[in-house]
């Protein structure tokens, strides 16, 4: 998702599932303004919501970002025939300790109170 996809959203609002775990933070004041001018424009989402949102959007960017480094190993060939190699870079990685995390945390999950997770 992007920020304009997210902003759509916000817009007709919309709930995502949410984990046990509660993470704090202390914001910039800065940010904590631009959070709280978001709530005003937003009044059906809460901070926590926003703030939560964001950060999945902003960790989306972060994992298309992450470098391409091209392996020796073929993986799959693409429309043209030319081979596609597999990626030795920091991004197979992340994935697959995003899934173990996810997996574990599934347990874990928690009704959507409005809380941030």
């Amino acid at each position: 998702m992007d920020i304009r996809s997210l902003l759509e959203e916000w817009n007709q609002s919309g709930a995502a599932r949410r984990t046990a775990r509660e993470y704090r933070l202390r914001l910039p004041v800065h940010d904590a303004a631009r959070i709280a001018a978001l709530a005003d424009m937003y009044p059906r989402k809460t901070e926590e919501q926003l703030l939560a949102e964001l950060l999945s959007v902003a960790l989306d960017m972060l994992e298309a970002a992450l470098p391409y480094q091209q392996g020796e190993r073929v993986i799959a060939e693409d429309e043209q025939g030319d081979p596609v190699f597999e990626d030795i870079g920091p991004t197979p990685c992340f994935l697959e300790l995003t899934r173990r995390h996810a997996a574990r945390l599934s347990h874990l999950e928690a009704p959507d109170d409005g809380k941030m997770a």
